[in-house]
């Protein structure tokens, strides 16, 4: 997350940060009315009124299940197109003459997008047009 906006969300009155903390429950009828949270340091679960929650999700990857099948950087992000140095795609066993597409992983035809893939700029929009171009890279390799 950018500096300028958790500088704003520390600064505003009305947001309270939790931190070290776990959602358990969403409770509501129709819409969020009640969130139940439990403290990671003392076990204690608490309970408010409260009718909207934003969650930060992306800023770790959760790819350590792709270990040794994708080439991933030192922070757990997937290496894709010219991210990829020629060790990776040699440790990989690259088959193709070609180089990776641009979103192309260590892995031909296997294309990741979005806040998983190594140098993101963690933005919706960003993921949302890498997945358009990833299709488009899609049918090349369907066709080839």
């Amino acid at each position: 997350m950018s500096r300028y906006l958790i500088r704003r969300i520390e600064d505003n009155p009305t947001i309270i940060l939790s931190t070290q903390t776990q959602i358990v429950a969403l409770e509501g009828n129709g819409h969020l009315e009640r969130v139940q949270w439990r403290d990671d340091q003392s076990g204690d679960v608490k309970s408010k009124d409260i009718r909207h929650v934003f969650i930060m999700t992306g800023a770790l990857p959760n790819t350590g299940w792709l270990d040794r099948c994708l080439a991933l950087d030192d922070k757990g992000f997937i290496k894709t197109g010219p991210d990829l140095s020629q060790a990776d795609l040699a440790a990989a066993g690259w088959p193709l003459s070609r180089p990776p597409y641009l979103l192309e992983t260590s892995r031909p035809g296997v294309f990741a997008v979005g806040d998983v893939r190594a140098g993101n700029i963690k933005r919706v929009a960003s993921a949302v047009g890498e997945g358009s171009i990833a299709v488009a890279f899609v049918h090349q390799v369907l066709q080839s």
